[in-house]
């Protein structure tokens, strides 16, 4: 065997682990970001007695550590991202843990900035880890491959919880089995190889990724739109139960483990485009219904099809993928992040106001234009046949 040979079969067993050890770090990381949304909204009305607007504030406060890990990023530009996963999730174990004995909204709020530091520098990290991962031409199939291994991961999260509760168990402990769940991810990573590392500049904005940047910027405000108000609105006003909102949160993460790596596959065959144009088209429909519908179990069936769309933004990531070369995967995804949540900050706020001065269904309404906006961009997207030639 000559040494060529001998290289390839070493990098492809680094990929092998680098890719496994990722996927049980998303995971883990899923487990404990899905067990937060399940019992958040039971959580703020039973335990803490928020209103909406305390909800729209929270969530502002929360989003707002994304511009800052943006900051965060670019300071340590360079070190390997294995082991700035490690040390953002412990951070991220430890605020979400402390939610189990927070005695207020304050603490609540002052808890949401620990936990949420530690995820958002942690967000761009495994789409950068995974393309430079990805064998060529399989940058989608391998971002599903992660996608998948986090549906598995909330999925069986939200099932323990479901479990734990419909057993007795109340609230307040779960977020300490969330919190035990990031710890896992976090060592995790310890084994995914380090050469995986942040290079390149520390800020990158470039003309030819403002299509990305603005696409980043309206998704950030249509995320919102269900992460803040859509759960909220079924516990608030259809008494939705902590048993119930489990269950729906889990049908979710089921059907996005069977979706995530056809679609992967799909985007890499077709594109990002037409996928993008369907999930944007999707969603003004869902906001009417947010805003509209009143019949208990058609907004469950709302909040679960708003759900499953989420397959749909591998396509970002893989637009990327193929836009920026890989040395500024890391920097253009937390550029990325931080346009996703100016956006997030400022839509809670703003939706926070409206639920407050004019009724609920405006909360939901405002995400229309941002759809219609992101149709707008995706049309400038290259088809599929421009994509294949570049």
């Amino acid at each position: 065997m000559d040494d060529s040979s001998a290289n390839g079969e070493v990098v492809a067993r680094d990929r092998r682990r680098g890719l496994l050890f990722l996927s049980i770090a998303s995971a883990a990381v899923s487990f404990a970001i899905f067990l937060q949304l399940g019992l958040n909204n039971n959580f703020l009305v039973e335990e803490i007695r928020a209103t909406g607007f305390q909800a729209g504030m929270l969530e502002a406060v929360r989003e707002s550590c994304g511009i800052a890990a943006f900051a965060v990023l670019a300071l340590i530009a360079g070190l390997a991202e294995p082991i700035i996963a490690f040390i953002v999730l412990l951070v991220f174990a430890g605020g979400l843990a402390a939610y189990g004995v927070a005695p207020s909204y304050a603490w609540v709020v002052g808890l949401s900035l620990v936990w949420s530091m530690g995820l958002h520098v942690w967000m761009p990290l495994p789409n950068s880890m995974a393309l430079a991962l990805a064998e060529e031409g399989r940058a989608g199939a391998r971002l599903g491959q992660v996608a998948a291994a986090g549906s598995i991961g909330s999925g069986i999260g939200l099932a323990a919880a479901f479990s734990l509760h419909w057993a007795g168990l109340p609230i307040r402990p779960l977020y300490f089995l969330a919190g035990g769940a990031a710890v896992m991810g976090a060592v995790a990573c310890l084994f995914i190889p380090r050469r995986l590392k942040t290079p390149g500049p520390r800020f990158v904005f470039k003309r030819a990724y403002g299509v990305y940047y603005l696409m980043a910027f309206f998704e950030g405000w249509r995320k919102q739109v269900a992460l803040c108000f859509a759960g909220f609105l079924l516990v608030k006003s259809q008494h939705a139960s902590l048993s119930e909102m489990l269950l729906l949160w889990g049908a979710i993460q089921c059907v996005g483990y069977f979706t995530a790596r056809p679609v992967g596959r799909l985007i890499d065959r077709i594109g990002e485009r037409p996928v993008l144009a369907f999930y944007n088209t999707v969603l003004i429909g869902l906001f009417c219904g947010y805003a509209f519908v009143t019949t208990k179990y058609l907004l469950y069936a709302i909040f679960l099809f708003d759900g499953f769309l989420g397959v749909c933004t591998t396509a970002f990531s893989t637009y990327v993928g193929r836009l920026a070369p890989k040395a500024e995967h890391t920097a253009v995804f937390s550029m990325g992040v931080a346009m996703n949540h100016i956006a997030a900050v400022s839509m809670p706020l703003v939706g926070g106001i409206l639920w407050k001065t004019l009724g609920y269904q405006w909360a939901f309404l405002v995400g229309i234009p941002a759809a219609l906006a992101s149709l707008a961009l995706v049309s400038r997207l290259p088809k599929r046949a421009t994509a294949a030639a570049e």
